[in-house]
Parts: C-alpha cells; structure tokens; sequence
C-alpha cells in the first residue's frame, strides 16, 4: 500500500549552502578514487538520490572543506546502509565481521583499511571527522560510531528471525516497541549525525551543557526525527525486504490497526517531536546563563542548536522529493537493494575478492 506523505510543520528555517556545486564536484571524485562507486548505471541511481542536495541543506554554513567533507559522511552512510539490503543483512555473524573493521579504525586500529571500499573510504573519513577535535569529542564520536555500527548485526537478528519464520508459515513478529527504539537509535547513525553537527560547524560545546537535560533531549529528539518519520516513507523499500525495524508495523502490532492508520501515529509523534525541539531550542539562551557561560560557550550551545533545527528540516524537505524512497528508485525487492558490491576485497589486494567470512573475503583476510 502506499504510505501517506508526511505534511509535518518545522518551525525552522529552510536554508542552504552556497558551496553546493564545486563541493559536489570533489565529492563524486572522492567515491570514485575509494571504489565507491564504480559503473555508470550506480553514479546515475546515485545522482538521482540528491545526496549533495540534502548535505547542502543540513550544513547551510559550512565553507567548502568542511561541505565536502560532510558530502563524504553522507555518501558513505547511505552506500554503506544499503550494502545490508542483501545476504549479509540477514546473517548477524556476517554483518559483525563486516563491521569490526570499522569499529577498529575508530579505536586507531588502521590494519583493515585496505580491505574493500568501505573500509578505505572510512578510514580516510576517521581521520578527517577526528582532525583538529578535541580527545573529548573524538572519545565520544568513536564510541558513538561503535554503537551505530554494532547495531547493524543486531537488525540482522530480527531480519533472520523474520526470514526463518516466513520459509516455516509462521506469522513474523515485529520487535516490541522499546526494543525497537534501542536498535533503531543505533542503527540509524543519530548520535554521529549529532557529533558531526560539531565537528563539521567546527562547535565545541562546553561540558555542563552538553550533558544538560535540556541538550540530551533536544539531541536524542532531532537524532530521531528524520529516521522515524523515513520508516513512513520507506516502507516499501524496507519491509517487503524483510526488515522488521521499521516504526510503522511496530505501532500496527502494538495498536492492532491498519498500515495505514499506524502511519498516520507515526507521524503525529514525529510532529509532537519537532514540537518538543522547537520548545527545548527556546529555553537554551537561560539555560546559558543559568550555567554562567561566557560569550563564546553560549555561542556554542545556540550554533549546536540551530545545527539541530538545520538537521531536521533539511531531512524532512528533501525525504518527499528523493527518488530513493520512491519505486522508481528503489531495485526489484528479489534484487539486493545495491548494484555494487562494496563489501568485498579488491582483487588486486588479495588475489580473489570475496564475501567477509570466506576465503578471500574482506574480514578474512589476515
């Protein structure tokens, strides 16, 4: 069924980044020169999602460095995403071993970044997200980034479940809802976006702020909106996939409604969401003196603020216009959702590219 079109109201200003066009230039030679993309028919579908035309919105001020910089954080989020979309989304085993390496590299353990496109394109990323960053920050992006990459073999676990169940007749079980909300926080990467929020607007938010009630909620709000309201939109390329972390047939299962009734609850909660965000931005300026912060430290929570509200209208402008979430888009579901395969070794690095957990593979490779 078709899902309704989201008519969420956000408060925040539509804004854009001038450096859009010579930053998308650098941008597309960067995935070529790491394998990220390879054939011509996968730098049309790329294209066509408009990638730098949502990074151009979410970073408005940027210079053109730190532009193309989150251009490769964003193309490399959803490569990478989409590479579960197949076999190793179903395998928990695998999906792991697809991700140690990465998790590695964020702990300084660089000896798998030649192991395949997404481990070389991530290792150049680490040391450019963490470049200049303060040891706080780089603590916390890293741990962050561990979590966000761990929770991509537990999504496997419930797509296996579900795959087990639909080959024995048995109706599949969507995750309860707090169980969802865990994995679906991890999985969609909300607290790296927040630490790239500071790191590309070069914002070194001061401690007693930032672990502040009214930060941690604004930040754990504005990390979810944009996922939330995208399992409305992506119902179609996810769950006939077998993805059963999506909010929508979470909420149909709880409510036992209709599809089409649990989106239109998925969407009143993202609006109650920006609602809440809208408010939490409001109060930061007395938070700020209430915590004795100086000219610069306010400064700071209110850029990190606005680089939230930048966040979430910029995803919600661009979700209903991408070709990504819509069919023509979108590959035949008996298909991986992905036209290359950017897990596997290059040859001429092992002698036979492989699948990770066999010979030749990315993450048996010594």
């Amino acid at each position: 069924m078709a899902m309704p079109q989201h008519s969420l109201e956000v408060p925040y200003p539509a804004r854009r980044n001038k450096h859009e066009e010579s930053a998308a230039a650098r941008h597309l030679d960067w995935l070529t020169r790491h394998g990220m993309l390879g054939g011509e028919r996968a730098v049309e579908l790329y294209e066509d999602w408009g990638v730098e035309d949502l990074t151009a919105r979410l970073f408005p001020e940027a210079d053109e460095d730190e532009l193309t910089l989150a251009f490769d954080l964003f193309g490399f989020y959803f490569l990478f995403d989409d590479q579960f979309d197949g076999e190793v989304g179903l395998d928990p085993r695998l999906a792991a071993e697809v991700c140690e390496p990465l998790i590695a590299i964020t702990h300084g353990d660089t000896r798998g970044a030649g192991r395949s496109p997404i481990t070389s394109s991530f290792a150049d990323l680490w040391q450019r997200l963490t470049d200049g960053m303060a040891p706080r920050w780089r603590a916390r992006a890293a741990a962050n980034w561990e979590w966000y990459l761990a929770s991509h073999a537990n999504e496997a676990v419930g797509r296996a479940a579900a795959a087990e169940a639909r080959a024995e007749g048995r109706p599949v079980r969507f995750p309860d809802r707090p169980s969802f909300l865990i994995v679906r926080h991890g999985a969609s990467g909300a607290e790296t976006v927040m630490d790239a929020i500071e790191r590309v607007n070069r914002i070194e938010v001061p401690p007693a702020a930032f672990h502040s009630p009214e930060l941690r909620q604004l930040r754990h709000l504005a990390g979810d909106i944009p996922g939330i309201c995208n399992d409305v939109c992506s119902y179609a390329k996810e769950v006939p996939r077998g993805d059963v972390y999506n909010m929508v047939p979470v909420i149909q299962q709880q409510q036992g409604c209709t599809l089409e009734e649990a989106a239109k609850v998925v969407l009143a909660e993202c609006q109650w969401m920006i609602d809440q965000c809208w408010r939490l931005s409001r109060g930061l300026p007395q938070l700020c003196r209430r915590l004795g912060l100086d000219e610069d430290g306010t400064n700071a929570v209110l850029r990190y603020a606005e680089g939230m509200g930048d966040w979430i209208r910029g995803y919600l402008d661009w979700e209903p216009v991408t070709p990504r979430y819509q069919e023509v888009g979108m590959l035949p579901l008996d298909e991986p959702n992905y036209l290359e395969d950017l897990l596997q070794a290059p040859p001429d690095a092992t002698g036979a590219a492989g699948r990770p957990g066999t010979p030749g593979g990315a993450a048996g490779a010594a």
